[in-house]
């Protein structure tokens, strides 16, 4: 787009750290495509944010709706995964591979399909970026699952670096960061995580969307970047 201003995709942009990267870009005077699968919940997440923006509320998991999705958008500049998954945690020995296999199709294909969906419409000097997990590049026992799914997306990176420059490809890796992601676990359940990582974490403190989302802002922004993961994670990955 003319006087720097980016077209850019945030597929899972309904909340979290998500919707933190699309208020960030949106102020930032990008016009961006917000997508969340509630109709509901996605309008209500967009209502009170500034700029050009406009939500599209479909299944990012189901391949067909994401190629519908991406012809009718017309050409852009930049993709945002972040698609988020819940199942594939907990010892080895005891793991629910049927779990696994869901926390796979949850995060591990959508972020797959929705990259290889979007190129027909990615401007060649644009960027797809990833948003992870520190769990990724952790030996912490009990997440040997999650560390298979994000570290599959993660070891695409380079590879589809090269393969698709001069497109951009990049990832964030986020840590324990604050979202309704939490909720589920219960308030006790995520209070004891909480205060767990602000002991052990050498920032003192969980990490808030808004940080991960100025990590994503400077992958998208930065056109000298790619093949690279950013640890957002408040030194998560040194413990």
């Amino acid at each position: 787009m003319q006087d720097g201003r980016r077209k850019i995709v945030v597929l899972g942009g309904s909340s979290g750290m998500g919707l933190a990267t699309v208020r960030l870009l949106a102020e930032a005077g990008h016009a961006l495509v917000a997508t969340g699968r509630d109709p509901a919940r996605l309008a209500a997440a967009l209502q009170p944010l500034p700029g050009d923006l406009r939500g599209e509320a479909f299944d990012a998991t189901d391949r067909a709706q994401l190629d519908a999705f991406f012809g009718r958008l017309g050409v852009f500049d930049d993709l945002v995964v972040a698609l988020s998954g819940g199942e594939g945690g907990g010892p080895f020995r005891g793991l629910d591979l049927a779990a696994l296999e869901r926390g796979f199709a949850a995060k591990f294909w959508p972020h797959v399909q929705a990259a290889q969906a979007a190129l027909p419409a990615l401007r060649a000097g644009g960027s797809i970026t990833f948003l992870t997990s520190v769990s990724a590049r952790m030996a912490n026992p009990g997440t040997a699952g999650l560390a298979a799914i994000n570290g599959a997306i993660e070891a695409m990176v380079p590879v589809l670096a090269r393969e698709l420059a001069p497109l951009r490809v990049n990832a964030v890796a986020p840590g324990v960061v604050d979202t309704p992601w939490w909720d589920a676990r219960g308030a006790e359940a995520k209070d004891a995580v909480f205060r767990q990582q602000a002991q052990a974490l050498p920032v003192g403190r969980v990490g808030r969307p808004e940080e991960v989302a100025q990590a994503v802002a400077f992958l998208v922004g930065n056109g000298f970047t790619t093949g690279t993961v950013i640890a957002c994670d408040g030194g998560l990955h040194l413990l």
